[in-house]
């Protein structure tokens, strides 16, 4: 059983200008390096399919789905929020990025292969039940966990967010329902500026200030995530791998590096092998400067196929 790698061509050709950050050419960085490290050699290659309107209506509202794919210009760009473009090719991008997440939990679940790493876009955790922003138009990985607990059954299932915003679309989407634990660590003071102050009874947000580095960021790890997802029990792991917290990466200032990517893998990876069978699907989210994308991607996977 090898680890599924899922993404598809129609993920490169969504693109929202010249300079727009959140590129097509970020899956490319991230497959060649993958190539070059030869740990394609040990995944199974998956091509994404299309969401069906049933899998996106259990996290988004049936005339915010309709809205969306009515949206796409048949030429240009159609903005729908002051970062955040279609060109004719996004509604076809998105429906992808969160068939992936579908997929990969079907995959997972039916015990095909025993974690999944999607790496598609456009990323999906600014996404709100009713709303685009941040680059985001469907939650993809709030609809993969939607899948599983509605299609599938499962009872308990865990989101982790590392990317450096805070996930508020996953939020909006998922608070609030016992079935699901979303713990996530992300830079105060950055868009979309929510996460500190949430209400909701199953998330364990933590800000962390600007240059928090590598020690605060595992010592929230390791005091606030593992024991929330120990008591949880999840059975399942979804991880919005967002790699922007890299010091290299001028979307935030956290200052992590490669070796903190690979250590919280392998801190949720062991969570995984105690609760869930080691059963988890990642993401990708954001992450904008190609090679210490490349290279932070790359080292989150080592560990997420085991071949660390």
């Amino acid at each position: 059983m090898l680890p599924a790698y899922i993404t598809h061509p129609d993920c490169s050709r969504h693109e929202m200008g010249a300079d727009h950050p959140e590129c097509p050419e970020r899956l490319g960085a991230i497959n060649d390096m993958l190539l070059t490290k030869g740990l394609l050699d040990y995944m199974g290659s998956y091509d994404a399919p299309l969401a069906t309107e049933a899998q996106l209506a259990r996290a988004h509202g049936l005339e915010y789905i309709h809205s969306i794919l009515n949206a796409a210009p048949e030429e240009g760009y159609h903005r729908v929020d002051p970062d955040t473009s279609m060109n004719p090719f996004t509604a076809l991008a998105a429906l992808r990025a969160a068939g992936a997440a579908v997929q990969a939990t079907d995959l997972v679940i039916a015990g095909g292969v025993p974690a999944a790493f999607c790496s598609v876009r456009p990323p999906g955790h600014h996404a709100e039940r009713n709303a685009a922003m941040g680059f985001c138009f469907f939650n993809n990985v709030a609809v993969g966990v939607m899948h599983a607990l509605e299609h599938h059954g499962l009872q308990r299932v865990a989101l982790i967010d590392f990317d450096v915003h805070h996930g508020n679309g996953s939020e909006d989407i998922l608070q609030n329902d016992p079935r699901i634990l979303m713990c996530s660590i992300f830079e105060t003071g950055l868009y979309p500026f929510s996460g500190e102050n949430s209400t909701a009874t199953n998330m364990v947000n933590v800000g962390l200030p600007a240059r928090s580095g590598s020690d605060k960021f595992r010592e929230a790890v390791t005091s606030q995530w593992i024991p929330a997802l120990d008591a949880f029990k999840p059975q399942l792991i979804y991880i919005s791998a967002g790699f922007d917290g890299h010091r290299e990466d001028d979307m935030g200032n956290l200052g992590l590096v490669e070796a903190d990517y690979a250590w919280v893998t392998q801190q949720l990876m062991a969570v995984a092998k105690r609760h869930c069978q080691g059963r988890m699907i990642s993401c990708l989210e954001g992450g904008y400067v190609l090679s210490p994308l490349a290279r932070s991607a790359t080292a989150h996977v080592k560990v997420l196929i085991g071949a660390d």
